[in-house]
């Protein structure tokens, strides 16, 4: 078992309920599901377990698995990226959007809140735009594909 404070080291396919892929570690996986992008290095991740640096169930299931091992595991919405909420989707101002961000609100721009949240714009009217601060796969049951390759270091290690 890969014990809280250590480093683990793995590579992971994220995937939604129809199959279809949203994340992976590996180069092979993102070309053939068509999500490559050539400014992201695909190498294993690593992560303190136990720190809250992943998304709860992905930690959760790395906890429980052996190096080497690999596993499957289907998350709800709150093990994963959360429940949508309506809360989340808010409306503002347009004339303080453009000018604080200097560009006109077009739908689909990304916004980040004063808190330090990130968004995008869902619909530009004459005064208002609403933006949705949801992750975008909030709301949204998954499927992680999961190799623990190694876990180093420990509670000693910490810098």
């Amino acid at each position: 078992m890969v014990e809280p404070g250590r480093v683990a080291v793995v590579h992971y396919v994220g995937r939604l309920s129809d199959g279809s892929v949203f994340d992976t570690t590996d180069v092979d996986v993102a070309m053939d599901a068509g999500i490559y992008h050539d400014d992201r290095d695909y190498r294993p991740l690593e992560f303190r377990v136990g720190e809250e640096t992943v998304i709860d169930g992905f930690d959760e299931a790395v906890q429980s698995m052996d190096v080497g091992e690999e596993r499957t595991v289907e998350l709800d919405p709150e093990e994963a990226f959360g429940e949508y909420s309506e809360e989340k989707v808010v409306e503002m101002s347009r004339d303080e959007l453009e000018e604080r961000s200097g560009e006109t609100a077009e739908e689909g721009d990304l916004v980040r809140s004063d808190a330090g949240q990130t968004g995008w714009i869902v619909d530009v009217g004459e005064e208002t735009v609403t933006v949705d601060f949801n992750h975008e796969l909030a709301g949204e049951p998954v499927e992680l594909e999961i190799r623990v390759l190694e876990a180093h270091g420990g509670e000693e290690s910490r810098d």
